[in-house]
């Protein structure tokens, strides 16, 4: 994967941007000794890595504001980071930029119950959001797989959801306003305790731009009651393709499931082995969850096993108990911790119709077979956000390239159904040269003006989203 070559002038000037850098902050919240750096050299996408020229943590907007400033004026890139969960390689760092984590900005401002809003700053972790409100009977809706680690901030960039997104939708659904700082360091208010604001969408432009315009600091967020149960019901099937079309059948029916998840068999037999979840043995397994009252839970999976008695499940099995709901969601919940522990492996996310799933589950096993890489699927089924792990040796020499060529051509096969590149990663750098798959010129066009406006320097997050070709075109004509 080209990075772009770093700037050599912005790195001979390092000792004046840190000593400018530590007039505004503590010194304890400016890194910059090589050796301290390289804990910031990649996120959660491990197979790239690069130290920054410095890593800054500031906890507060007007501190973020202030170290934005002194970058601008010097022309330092700056690349935001929320916890570097990033599966996409969305906070990679370039030897020349200085790194903005956002970790000391993790406060609850306010907690609104009578408008059901919570304001917190970003840097908080997304659980820790529905730990603040729990004890009132209210909880954050949009749960990563991350959860207990990722913050608001990587959240709000990358447009996260979860196994929960069926019903409540993702962060961009849950989003009611921001603070954030520009490039130049201005402050700007977007949104607010309210529902829609008047004028340009400028939220749904923020939400899911990947730190491209600014740094995000303050979130108001929308905070729902608790349901008052919810109950899970297990499916085994022989096929991934009986599967998909039992998930197909499912929403075709107007049910609404807060959770339809999806394991093949690669995953169910590493993921068994890991946790001892007690899974049946079949090609595939679906995990149904829906909430409501004993009524409500009752009607909804009555009509739910209807439809999955026509598919001729393997094993039908309803949780009577939380510890029998624990036990059915223990080996998806811990489904990318077992795979890590047998193999590297790189997790894509691209999202289709959910009536193509049985064409691309076959397309990707196909692709197996010419890559001979293995890969298991484990994934949202319920809205079509796809999470295919391929399996590779990082050891070995050629497997790395060979695995992204596999994930171009699963992703390639994503767009050509109907759907798109990304559902919750992000483009970061691992899909930009992708993006001519799925936006014409023309369109890809609209989105580097917008970058323009925002950030006329193209210093906020280099070499991201976009092919790098046109970054580059941008940055020298800047």
């Amino acid at each position: 994967m080209d990075m772009p070559e770093p700037n050599a002038a912005v790195i001979a000037k390092k000792g004046r941007i840190v000593e400018r850098l530590l007039s505004v902050l503590p010194e304890d919240a400016v890194i910059h000794e090589e050796h301290e750096t390289r804990a910031y050299e990649c996120d959660a996408l491990t197979a790239y890595r690069c130290p920054p020229l410095a890593a800054v943590l500031p906890a507060s907007t007007e501190e973020v504001s202030a170290v934005l400033k002194i970058c601008h004026e010097e022309g330092v890139p700056v690349v935001p980071r929320g916890s570097g969960t990033s599966l996409a390689g969305g906070a990679l760092p370039t030897a020349d930029s200085v790194i903005l984590g956002v970790a000391r900005l993790n406060d609850v401002l306010e907690a609104d119950y009578e408008n059901r809003i919570i304001r917190v700053q970003t840097g908080r972790t997304n659980l820790s959001v529905t730990g603040a409100v729990e004890e009132d009977g209210f909880f954050y809706a949009p749960d990563p797989s991350s959860q207990l680690a990722c913050a608001i901030a990587g959240n709000i960039g990358m447009n996260s959801g979860g196994a929960h997104c069926l019903k409540y939708g993702v962060t961009t659904n849950n989003l009611m306003g921001v603070t954030m700082v520009m490039m130049d360091g201005t402050v700007v208010e977007i949104g607010g305790a309210h529902l829609d604001a008047g004028g340009l969408d400028l939220l749904g432009v923020i939400c899911g731009s990947e730190g491209q315009l600014g740094v995000v600091t303050e979130a108001t967020l929308r905070i729902l009651h608790k349901p008052e149960g919810a109950r899970p019901v297990l499916m085994g099937f022989s096929s991934n393709e009986v599967a998909g079309a039992c998930v197909s059948d499912i929403i075709k029916a107007g049910v609404l499931p807060v959770a339809i998840e999806f394991m093949d068999r690669p995953i169910l037999e590493i993921a068994e082995n890991f946790s001892g979840a007690g899974y049946p043995d079949c090609e595939a397994l679906l995990i149904v969850e829906v909430e409501g009252s004993e009524a409500e839970i009752d009607e909804q999976l009555g009509l739910i096993k209807q439809i999955a008695m026509k598919h001729d499940p393997v094993e039908l099995r309803e949780a009577t108990n939380a510890e029998e709901a624990g036990r059915i969601w223990l080996g998806r919940k811990s489904a990318f911790g077992a795979v890590g522990q047998v193999a590297d492996y790189m997790c894509l996310d691209g999202t289709i119709p959910v009536s193509a799933l049985p064409q691309v589950l076959q397309g990707i096993e196909t692709l197996s077979g010419k890559y001979g890489l293995r890969v298991g699927n484990v994934f949202h089924a319920g809205d079509g956000n796809m999470h295919p792990l391929i399996m590779f040796d990082a050891n070995k020499p050629g497997d790395l390239e060979l695995c992204e060529q596999f994930g171009a051509d699963i992703l390639r096969l994503c767009v050509e159904v109907g759907g798109c590149l990304t559902g919750e990663h992000g483009v970061g750098v691992e899909k930009r040269d992708l993006m001519v798959s799925q936006f014409t010129p023309e369109d890809l066009e609209v989105q580097l003006k917008v970058k323009d406006v925002f950030d006329p320097k193209w210093l906020l997050n280099p070499a991201k989203v976009f092919p790098l070709a046109a970054t580059e075109s941008r940055r020298s004509a800047a």
